[in-house]
Protein backbone atom coordinates (compact mmCIF):
# COMPACT_ATOMS: atom_id res chain seq x y z
CA UNK A 1 0.00 0.00 0.00
CA UNK A 2 1.36 3.17 -0.93
CA UNK A 3 1.20 6.25 0.85
CA UNK A 4 -1.01 9.18 0.47
CA UNK A 5 -0.10 12.86 -0.63
CA UNK A 6 -2.45 15.74 -0.52
CA UNK A 7 -2.68 17.39 -4.15
CA UNK A 8 -4.97 20.36 -5.26
CA UNK A 9 -8.31 19.32 -7.38
CA UNK A 10 -9.91 20.04 -10.54
CA UNK A 11 -13.39 20.17 -11.13
CA UNK A 12 -13.97 16.93 -10.74
CA UNK A 13 -12.41 15.89 -7.52
CA UNK A 14 -8.51 15.31 -9.82
CA UNK A 15 -4.83 16.39 -9.58
CA UNK A 16 -4.64 19.78 -10.55
CA UNK A 17 -1.58 22.10 -10.81
CA UNK A 18 -1.21 24.95 -8.92
CA UNK A 19 -1.91 27.23 -11.76
CA UNK A 20 -5.69 26.12 -11.98
CA UNK A 21 -6.99 27.38 -8.81
CA UNK A 22 -10.36 25.95 -7.28
CA UNK A 23 -12.98 28.39 -6.54
CA UNK A 24 -15.88 27.53 -3.75
CA UNK A 25 -19.49 28.31 -5.17
CA UNK A 26 -21.84 28.41 -2.77
CA UNK A 27 -25.41 28.86 -4.00
CA UNK A 28 -28.19 31.28 -2.89
CA UNK A 29 -31.67 29.94 -2.95
CA UNK A 30 -34.26 29.75 -5.87
CA UNK A 31 -37.68 29.50 -6.43
CA UNK A 32 -39.20 28.14 -9.30
CA UNK A 33 -38.61 28.01 -12.97
CA UNK A 34 -36.97 26.12 -16.32
CA UNK A 35 -33.84 24.45 -16.50
CA UNK A 36 -30.57 26.29 -16.20
CA UNK A 37 -27.53 26.40 -18.26
CA UNK A 38 -25.45 24.22 -15.42
CA UNK A 39 -28.06 22.14 -15.38
CA UNK A 40 -29.94 22.41 -12.11
CA UNK A 41 -33.47 22.31 -11.45
CA UNK A 42 -35.50 25.40 -11.06
CA UNK A 43 -37.67 23.71 -8.07
CA UNK A 44 -34.89 25.24 -5.44
CA UNK A 45 -34.73 28.46 -4.36
CA UNK A 46 -31.56 29.06 -6.59
CA UNK A 47 -29.56 27.56 -9.33
CA UNK A 48 -26.37 25.80 -8.12
CA UNK A 49 -22.79 26.18 -10.73
CA UNK A 50 -23.58 27.76 -13.61
CA UNK A 51 -22.11 24.85 -15.73
CA UNK A 52 -20.00 26.32 -18.24
CA UNK A 53 -16.28 25.95 -16.50
CA UNK A 54 -14.82 23.49 -14.40
CA UNK A 55 -16.20 23.66 -10.56
CA UNK A 56 -15.24 21.72 -7.25
CA UNK A 57 -18.39 22.82 -4.75
CA UNK A 58 -16.01 21.37 -1.88
CA UNK A 59 -12.52 22.74 -2.83
CA UNK A 60 -10.90 20.50 -0.53
CA UNK A 61 -7.42 18.58 -1.51
CA UNK A 62 -7.26 15.25 -2.51
CA UNK A 63 -4.38 12.51 -1.67
CA UNK A 64 -3.32 10.08 -4.74
CA UNK A 65 -0.57 7.70 -4.57
CA UNK A 66 2.95 9.17 -4.07
CA UNK A 67 5.41 8.30 -6.90
CA UNK A 68 8.82 8.14 -4.34
CA UNK A 69 7.62 6.65 -1.17
CA UNK A 70 6.17 3.45 -2.33
CA UNK A 71 8.44 0.38 -1.79
CA UNK A 72 9.18 -1.79 -4.93
CA UNK A 73 7.63 -5.28 -4.15
CA UNK A 74 10.78 -8.06 -3.98
CA UNK A 75 11.75 -9.67 -6.85
CA UNK A 76 9.71 -7.35 -9.28
CA UNK A 77 12.32 -5.15 -10.56
CA UNK A 78 10.63 -2.44 -10.94
CA UNK A 79 9.69 1.34 -10.09
CA UNK A 80 6.76 2.86 -9.46
CA UNK A 81 4.47 4.35 -12.43
CA UNK A 82 5.95 1.98 -14.71
CA UNK A 83 9.21 2.96 -15.14
CA UNK A 84 11.06 -0.29 -15.89
CA UNK A 85 14.84 1.67 -16.90
CA UNK A 86 16.80 -0.50 -13.85
CA UNK A 87 15.53 -3.78 -15.26
CA UNK A 88 17.33 -3.56 -18.17
CA UNK A 89 20.31 -2.40 -16.58
CA UNK A 90 20.36 -4.68 -13.66
CA UNK A 91 19.08 -7.93 -15.71
CA UNK A 92 16.37 -8.55 -13.70
CA UNK A 93 14.43 -11.97 -13.95
CA UNK A 94 11.91 -10.93 -12.89
CA UNK A 95 8.41 -10.21 -14.42
CA UNK A 96 7.61 -7.23 -17.39
CA UNK A 97 5.53 -4.77 -15.68
CA UNK A 98 2.48 -3.88 -18.23
CA UNK A 99 2.60 -0.66 -19.39
CA UNK A 100 -0.38 1.69 -19.19
CA UNK A 101 -1.82 0.83 -22.87
CA UNK A 102 -1.39 -2.83 -21.57
CA UNK A 103 -3.38 -1.96 -18.72
CA UNK A 104 -6.44 -0.37 -20.52
CA UNK A 105 -6.57 -2.89 -23.07
CA UNK A 106 -6.68 -5.47 -19.85
CA UNK A 107 -9.56 -3.66 -18.16
CA UNK A 108 -11.42 -3.48 -21.24
CA UNK A 109 -11.89 -7.06 -22.08
CA UNK A 110 -12.49 -8.04 -18.43
CA UNK A 111 -14.38 -5.43 -17.04
CA UNK A 112 -17.83 -4.17 -17.04
CA UNK A 113 -18.48 -0.78 -19.67
CA UNK A 114 -17.93 1.05 -16.24
CA UNK A 115 -14.91 -0.64 -15.21
CA UNK A 116 -13.27 0.26 -18.08
CA UNK A 117 -14.00 3.97 -17.96
CA UNK A 118 -12.97 4.36 -14.38
CA UNK A 119 -9.90 1.84 -14.89
CA UNK A 120 -8.50 4.49 -17.38
CA UNK A 121 -9.76 7.94 -15.67
CA UNK A 122 -7.83 6.29 -12.80
CA UNK A 123 -4.96 5.91 -14.61
CA UNK A 124 -5.04 9.12 -16.95
CA UNK A 125 -5.22 11.47 -13.99
CA UNK A 126 -2.62 9.93 -12.02
CA UNK A 127 -5.08 8.73 -9.26
CA UNK A 128 -3.68 5.10 -9.68
CA UNK A 129 -0.64 3.64 -11.21
CA UNK A 130 -1.28 0.81 -13.99
CA UNK A 131 0.26 -1.85 -11.46
CA UNK A 132 -1.88 -1.10 -8.75
CA UNK A 133 -4.96 -1.12 -11.21
CA UNK A 134 -3.24 -4.46 -12.89
CA UNK A 135 -2.94 -5.85 -9.37
CA UNK A 136 -6.66 -5.16 -8.96
CA UNK A 137 -7.46 -6.66 -12.43
CA UNK A 138 -5.52 -10.00 -10.78
CA UNK A 139 -7.54 -9.93 -7.30
CA UNK A 140 -10.82 -9.48 -9.21
CA UNK A 141 -10.23 -12.79 -11.34
CA UNK A 142 -9.26 -14.74 -8.40
CA UNK A 143 -12.25 -13.73 -6.18
CA UNK A 144 -14.57 -14.15 -9.13
CA UNK A 145 -12.62 -18.00 -9.27
CA UNK A 146 -13.69 -17.89 -5.45
CA UNK A 147 -17.72 -16.86 -6.38
CA UNK A 148 -17.03 -13.44 -4.61
CA UNK A 149 -17.22 -11.30 -7.54
CA UNK A 150 -16.08 -7.48 -6.78
CA UNK A 151 -15.83 -4.80 -9.12
CA UNK A 152 -12.62 -2.99 -9.71
CA UNK A 153 -13.70 0.03 -8.02
CA UNK A 154 -14.70 -1.81 -5.47
CA UNK A 155 -11.06 -2.88 -5.45
CA UNK A 156 -9.14 -0.16 -5.65
CA UNK A 157 -10.93 1.30 -3.01
CA UNK A 158 -10.38 -1.68 -0.68
CA UNK A 159 -6.45 -2.13 -1.42
CA UNK A 160 -6.46 1.61 -0.69
CA UNK A 161 -5.21 2.90 -3.82
CA UNK A 162 -8.13 5.37 -4.59
CA UNK A 163 -9.75 7.32 -1.68
CA UNK A 164 -13.76 6.69 -1.80
CA UNK A 165 -14.14 10.22 -2.53
CA UNK A 166 -12.01 10.01 -5.33
CA UNK A 167 -13.58 6.72 -6.61
CA UNK A 168 -17.49 8.39 -5.64
CA UNK A 169 -16.36 11.21 -8.51
CA UNK A 170 -14.43 8.81 -10.70
CA UNK A 171 -18.32 6.91 -10.98
CA UNK A 172 -19.83 10.32 -11.79
CA UNK A 173 -17.23 11.10 -14.38
CA UNK A 174 -17.51 7.56 -15.93
CA UNK A 175 -21.44 7.56 -15.76
CA UNK A 176 -21.26 10.73 -17.50
CA UNK A 177 -18.73 9.77 -20.30
CA UNK A 178 -21.04 6.53 -20.97
CA UNK A 179 -24.15 8.68 -21.53
CA UNK A 180 -21.87 11.40 -23.23
CA UNK A 181 -20.50 8.90 -25.85
CA UNK A 182 -24.16 8.70 -27.33
CA UNK A 183 -24.04 11.68 -29.24
CA UNK A 184 -22.47 11.41 -31.81
CA UNK A 185 -19.78 13.82 -33.13
CA UNK A 186 -18.46 15.15 -29.59
CA UNK A 187 -16.40 13.08 -26.91
CA UNK A 188 -16.99 13.96 -23.74
CA UNK A 189 -13.74 15.43 -21.42
CA UNK A 190 -16.20 15.53 -18.27
CA UNK A 191 -18.92 16.54 -16.06
CA UNK A 192 -19.05 20.24 -15.34
CA UNK A 193 -21.96 20.18 -13.28
CA UNK A 194 -25.26 18.44 -12.29
CA UNK A 195 -28.83 19.20 -11.18
CA UNK A 196 -32.37 17.89 -10.57
CA UNK A 197 -33.26 19.05 -14.25
CA UNK A 198 -30.26 18.52 -16.42
CA UNK A 199 -26.06 17.74 -16.66
CA UNK A 200 -23.60 20.05 -18.59
CA UNK A 201 -20.35 17.61 -19.53
CA UNK A 202 -17.44 19.77 -21.05
CA UNK A 203 -16.81 17.66 -24.64
CA UNK A 204 -14.80 18.61 -27.89
CA UNK A 205 -16.76 18.54 -30.90
CA UNK A 206 -14.81 16.67 -33.45
CA UNK A 207 -16.05 18.50 -36.32
CA UNK A 208 -14.52 21.56 -35.60
CA UNK A 209 -11.99 21.09 -32.95
CA UNK A 210 -13.52 23.12 -30.37
CA UNK A 211 -14.51 22.66 -26.64
CA UNK A 212 -17.69 23.20 -25.88
CA UNK A 213 -20.68 22.54 -23.17
CA UNK A 214 -23.37 20.19 -23.71
CA UNK A 215 -26.38 19.99 -21.50
CA UNK A 216 -28.16 16.36 -21.61
CA UNK A 217 -31.63 16.14 -20.09
CA UNK A 218 -31.96 13.03 -17.48
CA UNK A 219 -33.50 10.08 -18.90
CA UNK A 220 -36.06 10.08 -16.42
CA UNK A 221 -37.78 13.48 -17.84
CA UNK A 222 -37.61 11.76 -21.92
CA UNK A 223 -41.23 10.82 -20.82
CA UNK A 224 -42.55 14.23 -19.84
CA UNK A 225 -43.51 16.58 -22.87
CA UNK A 226 -43.32 19.87 -20.82
CA UNK A 227 -39.63 19.11 -20.03
CA UNK A 228 -38.93 18.65 -23.21
CA UNK A 229 -40.60 21.05 -24.24
CA UNK A 230 -39.11 23.57 -22.09
CA UNK A 231 -35.51 22.30 -22.92
CA UNK A 232 -36.20 23.44 -26.55
CA UNK A 233 -37.64 26.06 -25.79
CA UNK A 234 -33.65 27.19 -23.92
CA UNK A 235 -32.20 26.35 -26.94
CA UNK A 236 -34.68 27.92 -29.13
CA UNK A 237 -34.35 31.05 -27.33
CA UNK A 238 -30.48 31.29 -27.21
CA UNK A 239 -30.25 30.49 -31.08
CA UNK A 240 -31.96 34.22 -31.52
CA UNK A 241 -28.96 35.50 -29.78
CA UNK A 242 -25.56 36.27 -31.53
CA UNK A 243 -23.67 38.77 -29.47
CA UNK A 244 -20.41 38.66 -27.86
CA UNK A 245 -21.52 39.25 -24.43
CA UNK A 246 -24.06 36.22 -24.38
CA UNK A 247 -22.41 32.44 -24.21
CA UNK A 248 -23.46 31.37 -27.78
CA UNK A 249 -25.85 28.42 -28.44
CA UNK A 250 -24.55 25.83 -31.43
CA UNK A 251 -27.23 22.97 -31.16
CA UNK A 252 -29.99 21.37 -29.72
CA UNK A 253 -31.45 17.83 -30.88
CA UNK A 254 -31.64 14.42 -29.56
CA UNK A 255 -30.01 11.19 -29.69
CA UNK A 256 -31.16 7.74 -29.16
CA UNK A 257 -32.91 8.67 -25.36
CA UNK A 258 -31.29 11.62 -24.85
CA UNK A 259 -32.13 15.45 -25.36
CA UNK A 260 -28.92 17.52 -25.30
CA UNK A 261 -27.72 21.15 -25.91
CA UNK A 262 -24.58 22.11 -27.05
CA UNK A 263 -22.93 25.86 -26.18
CA UNK A 264 -20.04 27.32 -26.25
CA UNK A 265 -17.53 26.77 -23.50
CA UNK A 266 -16.16 29.41 -21.62
CA UNK A 267 -13.31 28.93 -19.45
CA UNK A 268 -13.32 31.58 -16.64
CA UNK A 269 -15.55 32.26 -13.72
CA UNK A 270 -18.41 33.77 -12.42
CA UNK A 271 -19.78 37.29 -10.98
CA UNK A 272 -20.48 35.23 -7.90
CA UNK A 273 -16.94 33.69 -7.81
CA UNK A 274 -16.01 36.50 -8.15
CA UNK A 275 -17.89 38.15 -5.03
CA UNK A 276 -17.19 34.95 -3.38
CA UNK A 277 -12.91 35.94 -3.21
CA UNK A 278 -13.14 39.76 -3.34
CA UNK A 279 -16.04 40.38 -1.14
CA UNK A 280 -16.93 43.50 -3.34
CA UNK A 281 -16.20 45.16 -7.27
CA UNK A 282 -14.30 48.41 -7.32
CA UNK A 283 -16.66 50.66 -9.12
CA UNK A 284 -15.11 50.98 -11.95
CA UNK A 285 -15.07 47.04 -12.34
CA UNK A 286 -18.35 46.99 -11.40
CA UNK A 287 -19.60 49.58 -13.90
CA UNK A 288 -18.00 47.33 -16.72
CA UNK A 289 -19.19 44.77 -16.48
CA UNK A 290 -22.53 46.25 -16.02
CA UNK A 291 -22.08 47.59 -19.14
CA UNK A 292 -21.39 44.50 -21.01
CA UNK A 293 -24.66 42.89 -19.82
CA UNK A 294 -26.48 45.85 -20.17
CA UNK A 295 -25.45 45.93 -23.97
CA UNK A 296 -26.14 41.61 -23.74
CA UNK A 297 -29.83 42.20 -22.86
CA UNK A 298 -30.43 45.27 -25.41
CA UNK A 299 -29.87 42.80 -28.20
CA UNK A 300 -32.37 40.11 -26.76
CA UNK A 301 -35.11 42.92 -26.01
CA UNK A 302 -34.61 44.27 -29.38
CA UNK A 303 -35.19 40.59 -30.46
CA UNK A 304 -38.13 40.23 -27.98
CA UNK A 305 -37.06 38.55 -25.08
CA UNK A 306 -36.78 39.31 -21.84
CA UNK A 307 -34.30 37.12 -19.98
CA UNK A 308 -35.79 36.95 -16.43
CA UNK A 309 -33.10 35.47 -14.25
CA UNK A 310 -30.42 38.03 -14.46
CA UNK A 311 -28.03 37.52 -11.58
CA UNK A 312 -24.42 37.08 -10.94
CA UNK A 313 -24.24 33.66 -11.01
CA UNK A 314 -25.37 34.04 -14.49
CA UNK A 315 -22.60 36.00 -15.58
CA UNK A 316 -19.93 34.81 -16.87
CA UNK A 317 -16.38 36.25 -16.71
CA UNK A 318 -13.60 35.25 -19.41
CA UNK A 319 -9.84 35.11 -18.82
CA UNK A 320 -9.38 38.51 -20.12
CA UNK A 321 -12.07 40.41 -18.53
CA UNK A 322 -15.11 39.72 -20.71
CA UNK A 323 -18.85 39.39 -18.78
CA UNK A 324 -21.05 36.91 -20.81
CA UNK A 325 -24.88 36.40 -20.22
CA UNK A 326 -25.94 32.82 -19.80
CA UNK A 327 -28.80 30.59 -19.04
CA UNK A 328 -32.10 31.08 -21.23
CA UNK A 329 -33.76 29.11 -19.42
CA UNK A 330 -36.25 31.44 -18.01
CA UNK A 331 -35.86 33.77 -21.30
CA UNK A 332 -39.56 34.23 -22.72
CA UNK A 333 -41.02 36.19 -25.93
CA UNK A 334 -42.28 39.81 -24.99
CA UNK A 335 -45.25 38.17 -27.75
CA UNK A 336 -45.98 34.76 -26.67
CA UNK A 337 -49.37 35.32 -25.12
CA UNK A 338 -49.76 31.63 -24.57
CA UNK A 339 -46.87 31.26 -22.49
CA UNK A 340 -47.76 34.28 -20.39
CA UNK A 341 -50.87 33.23 -19.36
CA UNK A 342 -50.28 29.96 -18.68
CA UNK A 343 -47.49 31.42 -16.36
CA UNK A 344 -49.77 33.92 -14.66
CA UNK A 345 -49.56 34.07 -10.90
CA UNK A 346 -46.24 32.24 -10.62
CA UNK A 347 -43.40 33.83 -9.72
CA UNK A 348 -40.14 33.09 -11.79
CA UNK A 349 -36.95 33.87 -11.17
CA UNK A 350 -34.03 34.30 -8.22
CA UNK A 351 -35.35 35.75 -4.63
CA UNK A 352 -32.52 37.94 -4.54
CA UNK A 353 -32.56 39.75 -8.19
CA UNK A 354 -36.42 38.92 -8.62
CA UNK A 355 -38.09 41.84 -9.85
CA UNK A 356 -41.51 42.99 -7.71
CA UNK A 357 -43.64 42.47 -10.85
CA UNK A 358 -42.30 38.79 -11.29
CA UNK A 359 -43.22 38.27 -7.45
CA UNK A 360 -46.33 39.14 -8.28
CA UNK A 361 -46.85 37.09 -11.40
CA UNK A 362 -47.84 39.43 -13.67
CA UNK A 363 -48.73 38.41 -17.08
CA UNK A 364 -47.05 41.56 -18.86
CA UNK A 365 -43.08 41.37 -18.08
CA UNK A 366 -41.41 43.81 -20.13
CA UNK A 367 -37.31 44.69 -19.98
CA UNK A 368 -38.02 46.46 -17.15
CA UNK A 369 -37.77 43.04 -15.48
CA UNK A 370 -34.19 42.81 -16.64
CA UNK A 371 -33.62 46.04 -15.53
CA UNK A 372 -34.42 45.83 -11.58
CA UNK A 373 -32.38 42.24 -12.11
CA UNK A 374 -29.06 43.78 -13.25
CA UNK A 375 -29.64 46.71 -10.89
CA UNK A 376 -30.15 43.92 -7.91
CA UNK A 377 -27.06 42.43 -9.03
CA UNK A 378 -24.48 45.75 -9.61
CA UNK A 379 -25.89 46.14 -6.01
CA UNK A 380 -24.03 43.12 -4.64
CA UNK A 381 -21.35 43.78 -6.60
CA UNK A 382 -20.30 46.86 -5.07
CA UNK A 383 -21.89 46.65 -1.53
CA UNK A 384 -20.89 42.83 -0.61
CA UNK A 385 -24.49 42.30 0.19
CA UNK A 386 -27.74 41.49 -1.57
CA UNK A 387 -30.19 44.09 -1.65
CA UNK A 388 -33.07 42.34 0.69
CA UNK A 389 -32.01 39.18 2.56
CA UNK A 390 -34.67 37.61 5.05
CA UNK A 391 -34.80 33.61 6.39
CA UNK A 392 -36.25 32.23 3.56
CA UNK A 393 -37.77 33.36 -0.09
CA UNK A 394 -40.80 34.29 0.57
CA UNK A 395 -39.23 36.82 2.96
CA UNK A 396 -37.00 38.16 0.67
CA UNK A 397 -39.61 39.03 -1.72
CA UNK A 398 -41.56 40.31 0.47
CA UNK A 399 -38.74 42.87 0.83
CA UNK A 400 -38.65 43.48 -2.89
CA UNK A 401 -42.42 43.96 -2.73
CA UNK A 402 -42.48 46.40 0.31
CA UNK A 403 -39.39 47.32 1.95
CA UNK A 404 -37.33 50.73 0.83
CA UNK A 405 -34.17 50.09 -0.17
CA UNK A 406 -30.97 51.23 1.50
CA UNK A 407 -29.00 53.54 -0.79
CA UNK A 408 -25.90 51.38 -2.00
CA UNK A 409 -23.49 54.12 -1.53
CA UNK A 410 -24.82 54.17 2.49
CA UNK A 411 -24.16 50.66 2.57
CA UNK A 412 -20.39 51.57 0.49
CA UNK A 413 -19.45 54.75 1.72
CA UNK A 414 -16.55 55.01 -0.85
CA UNK A 415 -19.34 54.15 -3.27
CA UNK A 416 -20.35 57.60 -5.72
CA UNK A 417 -23.64 59.25 -5.61
CA UNK A 418 -23.85 58.99 -9.45
CA UNK A 419 -23.78 54.46 -8.99
CA UNK A 420 -26.03 55.18 -6.26
CA UNK A 421 -27.82 56.93 -7.99
CA UNK A 422 -27.91 54.66 -11.09
CA UNK A 423 -29.27 51.58 -9.15
CA UNK A 424 -31.59 52.92 -7.13
CA UNK A 425 -33.46 54.60 -10.21
CA UNK A 426 -32.78 50.76 -11.66
CA UNK A 427 -34.24 49.19 -8.47
CA UNK A 428 -37.61 51.69 -8.33
CA UNK A 429 -40.31 49.17 -7.31
CA UNK A 430 -42.70 50.85 -9.83
CA UNK A 431 -41.69 49.51 -12.90
CA UNK A 432 -42.68 52.67 -15.02
CA UNK A 433 -40.41 54.76 -12.77
CA UNK A 434 -37.34 52.98 -13.85
CA UNK A 435 -35.05 53.37 -16.78
CA UNK A 436 -36.94 52.94 -20.13
CA UNK A 437 -34.08 50.28 -22.21
CA UNK A 438 -31.05 49.51 -21.10
CA UNK A 439 -29.31 51.91 -23.35
CA UNK A 440 -30.48 54.51 -20.90
CA UNK A 441 -28.83 52.38 -18.18
CA UNK A 442 -25.29 52.49 -20.26
CA UNK A 443 -25.54 56.59 -20.75
CA UNK A 444 -25.62 56.77 -17.59
CA UNK A 445 -23.29 54.05 -16.30
CA UNK A 446 -21.04 55.87 -19.27
CA UNK A 447 -21.36 59.11 -17.54
CA UNK A 448 -20.30 57.50 -13.79
CA UNK A 449 -17.54 56.11 -15.19
CA UNK A 450 -16.00 59.58 -16.80
CA UNK A 451 -16.92 61.04 -13.41
CA UNK A 452 -19.64 63.18 -14.13
CA UNK A 453 -23.51 63.10 -12.92
CA UNK A 454 -25.94 60.54 -14.52
CA UNK A 455 -28.08 63.00 -16.97
CA UNK A 456 -31.12 60.58 -16.60
CA UNK A 457 -31.53 59.11 -12.40
CA UNK A 458 -33.33 60.53 -10.52
CA UNK A 459 -34.14 63.39 -13.57
CA UNK A 460 -37.02 64.79 -11.79
CA UNK A 461 -34.89 66.56 -8.97
CA UNK A 462 -31.48 65.79 -9.76
CA UNK A 463 -28.28 67.86 -8.98
CA UNK A 464 -28.90 70.35 -11.63
CA UNK A 465 -32.13 71.26 -10.56
CA UNK A 466 -31.13 72.09 -7.30
CA UNK A 467 -28.13 74.29 -9.43
CA UNK A 468 -31.04 76.36 -10.93
CA UNK A 469 -32.95 76.80 -6.98
CA UNK A 470 -29.70 78.21 -5.32
CA UNK A 471 -28.87 80.69 -8.56
CA UNK A 472 -32.92 81.40 -8.34
CA UNK A 473 -33.14 82.26 -4.59
CA UNK A 474 -29.18 84.51 -4.93
CA UNK A 475 -31.60 86.44 -7.74
CA UNK A 476 -34.27 87.69 -5.97
CA UNK A 477 -33.59 90.99 -3.58
CA UNK A 478 -34.39 91.69 -0.67
CA UNK A 479 -37.45 94.58 -1.42
CA UNK A 480 -38.41 91.82 -3.98
CA UNK A 481 -39.84 89.98 -0.38
CA UNK A 482 -43.41 90.11 0.15
CA UNK A 483 -44.35 91.07 3.37
CA UNK A 484 -47.25 89.69 5.26
CA UNK A 485 -49.36 92.83 6.26
CA UNK A 486 -51.38 90.31 8.88
CA UNK A 487 -48.48 90.19 10.94
CA UNK A 488 -47.61 93.97 10.60
CA UNK A 489 -50.66 95.83 11.39
CA UNK A 490 -50.95 94.49 15.16
CA UNK A 491 -47.39 95.94 16.13
CA UNK A 492 -47.95 99.18 14.39
CA UNK A 493 -51.49 99.65 16.26
CA UNK A 494 -49.71 99.18 19.49
CA UNK A 495 -46.92 101.58 19.38
CA UNK A 496 -49.28 104.41 18.14
CA UNK A 497 -50.73 103.92 21.71
CA UNK A 498 -47.62 104.07 23.24
CA UNK A 499 -46.74 107.05 21.67
CA UNK A 500 -50.61 108.85 22.15
CA UNK A 501 -50.44 107.70 26.07
CA UNK A 502 -46.99 109.21 26.51
CA UNK A 503 -47.63 112.86 25.11
CA UNK A 504 -50.81 112.64 26.78
CA UNK A 505 -48.53 112.06 30.48
CA UNK A 506 -46.33 114.91 29.46
CA UNK A 507 -49.25 117.14 28.81
CA UNK A 508 -50.95 116.49 31.78
CA UNK A 509 -47.35 116.93 33.69
CA UNK A 510 -46.67 119.89 31.88
CA UNK A 511 -49.75 121.59 32.60
CA UNK A 512 -49.74 121.01 36.61
CA UNK A 513 -46.63 122.66 36.60
CA UNK A 514 -48.11 125.81 35.28
CA UNK A 515 -50.90 125.80 37.37
CA UNK A 516 -48.69 125.59 40.37
CA UNK A 517 -46.81 128.79 39.49
CA UNK A 518 -49.41 130.68 38.64
CA UNK A 519 -50.58 129.83 42.40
Amino acid sequence: MSEKKPTSSNANGLPQSPADPIKPLVPPARVSGRTSASGEGRGSNDSSVIGLRPDDAEGKPISRPSPVSSPVPVGAGANRRGDTSRMGSLGSTGPVVPSADEVRQEVAKQGSNIDTIVGRMAIDNQLATPEEVQHCLELAKSVVQDGNEQSLAQLLVKNDYITRRQMSRLREMAQAEKSGQKIPGYKIIGKLGAGAMATVFKAKQLSLDRMVAIKVLPRKFTTNPQFIERFYAEGRAAAQLNHPNIVQAYDVGKAGDYHFFVMEYVEGSTVYDEITKIKRYTEEGAIEIGMHVAEALQHAHERGLVHRDVKPKNIMLTKIGIAKLADMGLARAMSDKEAAEAEQGKAFGTPYYISPEQIRGEMNITPAADIYSLGATLYHMVTGNVPFDGKNPSAVMHKHLKEALIAPDHVNPKLSAGLSEVIEMMMAKDARARYRSCKDVITDLKAVKAKQHPPLAHKDFGVGDMAHIAAAEAAVSIQDIPVNQASVEPAYKQWMVIALGALLLISVTFNIVLLTRAG
